[in-house]
């Protein structure tokens, strides 16, 4: 399976160096650079690739401008590349598949080419799911339900070996720890390749809400929440763990837990 692929940054080292990347894998077929938002979005149109690396922040169209000037059938599958974090979630909203942080090492490199390939064989032999797609028309009507479904378990790789099913409902909080999260159930914790935000997107539709840049909940787990000061709360789980608010999460507990903070 060739992926037709395009770089779209506006800094030639962060090009060269998602170009010397791309030519580890052999699958990766770079069809051309772009070096702003302009031409980012010309050579998508032009192009039809399977796969873009987009820079957020370029002049005149940032990342996040290309997207949006895309009908979902021109869409092309999304990895973006930022110096900052903070682009995360929103990258998720948008349905890209991964971010990327600069400078961008090989193995974050791999593990988000391994998700585009995933997919895109997914995509290739899920016949149903295409039609689905097909007749909606927009990418987003479907999300959400196939979201809710594929996300009532979660497999889990233990050290010796075996795969562990756990159940979604089952899941106390979760905690970021690197390219890695940890699962807090029952006493235990688990490690999952995946990041905060993409499980937080994940479990959206699960009762599940981030209360810190590192932190996800299960709302059916909040026993109360005691002030802080500056307007940060303590959040107390039913088994007496203590979790930090942050201002800039309350208003999604606001709206899941239905208190007036």
């Amino acid at each position: 399976m060739r992926i037709r692929t395009i770089i779209a940054d506006d800094e030639e080292l962060a090009r060269r160096g998602l170009r010397a990347l791309s030519q580890r894998c052999g699958d990766l077929e770079l069809i051309c650079e772009c070096c702003n938002g302009r031409e980012a979005l010309e050579a998508i149109l032009r192009h039809r690739p399977d796969l873009v690396f987009l820079d957020v922040q370029m002049p005149g169209k940032t990342g996040f401008d290309v997207i949006s000037a895309l009908t979902d059938g021109q869409r092309p599958h999304v990895v973006f590349v930022t110096a900052f974090d903070k682009f995360a979630l929103r990258a998720f909203e948008v349905h890209a598949l991964d971010y990327l942080l600069k400078p961008v090492n090989e193995e974050r490199f791999d593990a988000a080419v391994a998700r585009v390939r995933e997919t895109m064989s997914h995509a290739m032999d899920s016949a149903t799911v295409q039609r689905v797609r097909q007749v909606a028309g927009d990418l987003q009507v479907v999300s959400a339900p196939l979201m809710a479904s594929a996300v009532d378990r979660l497999p889990i790789k233990a050290n010796d070996g075996r795969i562990m099913v756990i159940r979604v409902h089952d899941i106390d909080w979760i905690e970021a720890d690197g390219d890695y999260v940890s699962v807090h159930t029952k006493g235990k914790s688990w490690l999952i390749r995946e990041t905060i935000a993409a499980m937080e997107l994940r479990l959206a539709l699960s009762g599940f809400v981030r209360i810190h840049r590192s932190t996800l909940v299960n709302t059916e787990r909040v026993r109360e929440l005691r002030p802080r000061d500056k307007g940060e709360y303590t959040v107390v789980l039913n088994d007496g763990t203590e979790l930090k608010l942050t201002r800039n999460y309350r208003a999604s507990v606001e709206r899941l837990v239905g208190a007036n903070l």
